[in-house]
């Protein structure tokens, strides 16, 4: 009796192995320092930064592995709020890998790549108002407000 084939994978799986060889030419061991950027150093240092490569040295002995450098792509004016912060990144990038993996921070001032999203437009005041009438048990005017606009939204996708 022949097994049925599974023809789904899990994406992540597919693009991890799509994904390897460009990180790798970056210097980097694993898509987890960029795909998890935020959550290594945290949302304020992610905002204006954002990591390129890391850059290994060169060593006479293939297993003894030095520490390399971080390079990072930081907007403008933070960089010098990033130059500040570096011992912070070194720390928390080392404690996330587990052993001393970065030794120094370069900067490189630059435009960040990621696009940010577009904010929604407000909800039409007509649908507001609608969604509000049907809310005649709820008292606080605020509250009231709140869920009408929530409701208009929901409406609109």
């Amino acid at each position: 009796m022949n097994k049925p084939r599974s023809f789904g994978r899990p994406l992540g799986d597919v693009a991890q192995r799509l994904l390897a060889g460009s990180f790798a030419r970056q210097g980097f061991a694993s898509a987890e320092l960029v795909t998890r950027w935020a959550e290594i150093v945290g949302a304020d240092i992610a905002a204006h930064a954002e990591p390129l490569k890391i850059q290994w040295p060169r060593s006479p002995e293939p297993e003894v592995r030095e520490p390399g450098t971080l390079v990072l792509r930081v907007q403008g004016p933070a960089a010098l709020e990033t130059q500040h912060m570096a011992p912070v990144i070194l720390e928390r990038v080392n404690r996330y890998f587990g052993w001393q993996a970065v030794a120094r921070i370069a900067i490189r001032q630059a435009p960040l790549t990621r696009r940010s999203r577009p904010r929604p437009a407000a909800p039409d005041p007509a649908a507001c108002a609608r969604v509000a009438e049907s809310l005649p048990q709820v008292a606080d005017e605020g509250l009231k407000s709140a869920l009408a606009r929530l409701g208009a939204a929901v409406k609109r996708t």
